[in-house]
């Protein structure tokens, strides 16, 4: 659901529910939001599989890709873009 703002505002806020900053979680030395940022990643995933038809994204009608940063103050990042396939002549 790309085209609806609200769809990701409920999807960060159920987050925030499921993985409170407040857990009293023994990883903490790098910040309150560490713990609950790695756990969040592995419920969305890292990486991303997107088929490219005559150049362009394909996805459905109500499909989009979202960059999520779960740190409140993260550093910067860097994207890795890797295209697989052939060339058709």
């Amino acid at each position: 659901k790309n085209w609806d703002p609200d769809v990701r505002e409920d999807m960060e806020a159920f987050l925030t529910e499921l993985v409170p900053e407040s857990t009293p979680f023994r990883h903490s030395c790098e910040g309150p939001d560490d713990m609950p940022a790695h756990i969040k990643s592995c419920f969305l995933g890292s990486h991303l599989t997107i088929p490219i038809t005559d150049g362009q994204l394909n996805l459905g009608s109500w499909q989009g890709v979202w960059l999520c940063e779960h740190r409140n103050r993260a550093g910067s990042r860097k994207m890795m873009v890797t295209i697989n396939g052939a060339l058709r002549d």
